[in-house]
């Protein structure tokens, strides 16, 4: 009689023991529910969306540049890319620390007038700490060194991203400023 006794005990703690860990993983599941929904999660790459419009300038020679932008130190790549749904050029800009942006393209570079890095010839790196300022006045006049005020002058913090015009008038310096794209008109 012990013996069905002891089996049937056996029997009901192996069922309870059972039933407790099925309590046990629902209770961890609704725990770990209300989590998911309030997570965030920070995608620093382009999306998908935006990489198949965006494609690498076959049209300009050189189309990539390596500079440190940011000044964080690490290696920041900006490359010359069209959309190819409007067919407008701009810059793709890839940070060290894996941050993406986009100028041009049809969008306004630095409050510029300017949407469209088609006619750039020259592009190259601005050094850090080298002196550039506005060229030009309000009239359009082109001016020399001396005659712009020690004040306007610009001693770049970081790198720059210098484009011009091939053989011709236009350009600037895009480089950043308290996180703000600014730009020098350079002609």
């Amino acid at each position: 009689m012990t013996k069905p006794i002891t089996t049937l005990f056996i029997s009901t703690l192996m069922i309870l023991s059972c039933l407790k860990e099925k309590t046990q993983e629902v209770l961890i599941d609704k725990s770990v529910e209300p989590a998911k929904d309030t997570l965030q999660i920070s995608n620093p790459k382009p999306t998908p969306e935006v990489n198949d419009k965006i494609i690498i300038s076959k049209k300009h020679k050189p189309n990539s540049i390596s500079l440190d932008l940011d000044g964080d130190g690490l290696k920041d790549v900006v490359n010359i890319v069209q959309n190819i749904e409007n067919q407008k050029y701009g810059l793709e800009i890839l940070f060290g620390n894996k941050k993406v942006d986009y100028l041009g393209m049809g969008k306004d570079i630095a409050n510029q007038g300017i949407d469209d890095i088609d006619w750039v010839g020259i592009f190259e790196v601005a050094s850090k700490n080298e002196i550039y300022y506005n060229n030009v006045s309000d009239d359009g006049e082109i001016l020399t060194e001396d005659q712009v005020k020690e004040s306007d002058k610009i001693k770049l913090p970081n790198d720059g991203i210098f484009i011009h015009q091939a053989e011709s008038c236009g350009g600037g310096v895009i480089y950043l400023k308290n996180g703000k794209y600014e730009w020098i008109q350079q002609e």
